[in-house]
């Protein structure tokens, strides 16, 4: 057994702002100190020249991740933004090293032969990345890009700050709550005018959505989650797509959509339309057929309603739910205490990926925030990565569910570390919550079992980006099987979930996914657009695209895109979660639905799939799992249901 590697030690109550500058600053001298070794003189050999590029490139993605994680997720303020300057400052250095000739004269010049095929991958991948930054430019051009990249930067933190600072409420009568959980009713208490704040933070808007009867609070609420970060965020995301597109026309691009679709899976900008167009038109039939339904029953409390407004159509579906199918949600949440899935969430990965989560109490990992919970990683006895979970709402933390890299892992250099950042309540979750906590545990999961690599370029969830959802998108299945369920969702009884009522709950979930696929199409279709032409009214072009996307219509006066956040991580590239969700489908008929937990094909997943990171390509990855290559088919007949 190779030596144990210790996780990365936090700072615990010592001063997290010095901390953050200092492993930013350490990093960043690391690598420039290595860039110079390189140049001067250049290493003997090409083997010898990329593991030095890797140390590099390890010393710059510890100082990414950690200003990344922090600037989004410490309580306090100074904290985020001594962790924003460090990402400033790993961005100009990133973009300094895509246009340095002399080392790009260096890489460029070794000698590929004789190299493994991961090697030679690196090396292709690296001299890519060059090329794709505008080393090969005049110095004009070079200069204008290094300009483009330090605005797009502060750009990017603008539009995420805006969105994560800006928390609106509506004020509502006490009678304007019917409908919803007691627990949730108790947990709103009136103040002292008689007025109750409903906020649009997730564990108030979600299930205000859903539960409460009164249409005009519910519309009054959507109106404001669709509103949080405008006007602000209006003239911010036009300077971030006005410096995307100046990007790739520089680089030679038609437009950004055709340059940062070059790297993933579909190829190409063209490609990213005629998919989406695909879904849409896929969809349609099922979508019209379940927005019908709603209609319907909206008119038996309005019998004069002529449309579904979004601030329905969670509300309806539940109704419809529980009345066509007997899946009442108040009854489901019961089986869903918030620490009791967590707890079935480690076990069932556990017992799946073959994995131990070991708890790790403070102050050994002591974290940012006292709810963060902390666990070592083991597989086969053997410490494999940390993990951090910070699960529930606070003022200014990221507003949304996502797995953020603490540590990319290096084998026999630095353990992987990943940390998921969700917004859950504490008590009672929805049954759509536990299942978007297991898909974003799927990430965690991979940034893990991947982050055994020799190079760094390819750890972790380092695949094509149209990839990445796919693994976290297939353990959702395992939020819907009724044995496994049986496993941790329990009542205060300690009565388990019953498996015919999971049955229902997959049979009702099935309604509305047409048009839930043409909202995503609509959310797809406004990531590519906004940044394949210009746009002067973001509003307009967003109403638009919904009359031509979405099956629910545009309400006046909303800007959701100012807080559509995947704008900045994801740009051009939303429609990512319907392909990945197309190859999902694909994995998950591998599985024998009767034993998930059937031990030789978790494993093939989990080694074939999981485990070699982005060192192969993900079409590779999945048709080595598969025995063929992947297709529509699965995807096509699940939409057709």
């Amino acid at each position: 057994m190779s030596a144990q590697l210790d996780p990365l030690t936090l700072p615990g109550t010592a001063n997290w702002g010095e901390w953050v500058t200092h492993r930013g600053t350490a990093a960043l001298s690391a690598a420039r100190a290595v860039v110079d070794g390189l140049k001067t003189p250049p290493p003997p050999s090409t083997l010898d020249a990329l593991h030095e590029w890797n140390r590099a490139q390890t010393e710059l993605s510890n100082a990414a991740a950690t200003g990344a994680l922090l600037s989004e997720v410490h309580p306090d303020p100074t904290v985020r933004e001594h962790a924003e300057k460090v990402v400033q400052e790993v961005q100009r250095f990133s973009t300094d090293l895509g246009l340095d000739a002399e080392l790009y004269a260096v890489l460029s010049g070794l000698d590929a032969d004789g190299l493994d095929p991961v090697a030679s991958r690196l090396l292709e991948r690296t001299l890519r990345d060059f090329r794709r930054s505008g080393v090969d430019r005049d110095e004009a051009t070079r200069d204008r890009l290094r300009a483009l990249s330090e605005e797009g930067v502060l750009t990017s933190q603008e539009f995420s700050k805006n969105i994560r600072e800006d928390v609106r409420s509506v004020r509502l009568r006490p009678e304007q709550l019917d409908g919803l959980p007691a627990d949730w009713v108790a947990a709103h208490p009136a103040a002292d005018d008689g007025l109750v704040t409903v906020t649009t933070d997730y564990p108030d808007f979600i299930p205000f959505l859903t539960f409460a009867h009164d249409a005009a609070a519910r519309e009054a609420l959507m109106r404001q989650f669709l509103t949080v970060a405008w006007p602000a965020n209006d003239p911010v995301l036009q300077r971030l797509f006005a410096g995307r597109r100046e990007q790739a026309e520089l680089l030679g691009y038609p437009s950004w959509p055709d340059y940062d679709a070059e790297v993933k899976m579909i190829g190409s900008a063209h490609a990213i339309k005629e998919f989406v167009d695909r879904i849409r038109d896929l969809a349609t039939e099922s979508a019209e057929r379940d927005k019908a339904v709603l209609l319907a029953r909206k008119q038996q409390d309005e019998p004069g309603a002529t449309e579904v407004g979004r601030f329905d159509v969670t509300y309806y579906s539940e109704v419809v739910r529980k009345e066509q199918h007997d899946v009442d949600a108040q009854q489901v949440r019961r089986y869903f205490a918030f620490d009791t899935v967590r707890q079935g969430l480690l076990d069932v990965t556990g017992r799946l990926f073959g994995l131990e989560w070991v708890p790790e109490p403070a102050p050994e990992a002591a974290t940012w925030h006292e709810d963060v919970t902390t666990y070592d990683v083991h597989a086969d006895g053997e410490r494999i990565g940390r993990i951090h979970l910070d699960l529930h709402p606070r003022d200014g933390k990221y507003k949304h569910a996502a797995q953020f890299t603490l540590v990319d892992g290096v084998s026999g250099v630095q353990l992987p570390e990943g940390v998921l950042v969700c917004n859950f309540s504490r008590g009672l979750m929805e049954h759509d919550e536990v299942v978007t906590l297991f898909h974003e545990f799927g990430h965690l999961v991979h940034h893990v079992v991947g982050g055994r690599q020799e190079w760094v370029r390819f750890s972790g969830v380092a695949t094509e980006w149209d990839f990445v959802e796919a693994p976290s998108q297939m353990l959702e299945e395992w939020a819907w099987d009724p044995e496994v369920l049986a496993t941790f969702a329990t009542d205060e009884s300690g009565q388990a979930i019953p498996a015919d009522l999971v049955e229902r709950m997959r049979t009702a979930d099935d309604f509305g996914k047409g048009f839930q696929a043409r909202t995503q199409m609509f959310y797809a279709a406004v990531s590519y657009d906004f940044h394949a032409h210009e746009v002067d009214d973001l509003t307009a072009r967003a109403a638009e695209l919904q009359g031509e996307y979405s099956v629910f219509p545009y309400i006046p006066g909303t800007h959701f895109q100012c807080s559509f956040g995947h704008l900045d991580g994801y740009t051009s590239g939303y429609y990512t979660y319907m392909w990945s969700l197309v190859i999902a489908k694909d994995l998950f008929s591998a599985f024998d639905r009767d034993d998930l937990f059937a031990p030789a094909v978790a494993a093939a997943y989990r080694d074939k799939v999981l485990a070699p990171g982005g060192s192969r390509d993900a079409a590779d990855l999945v048709a080595d799992f598969l025995g063929r290559p992947y297709t529509f088919d699965a995807y096509a007949a699940w939409l057709a249901t």
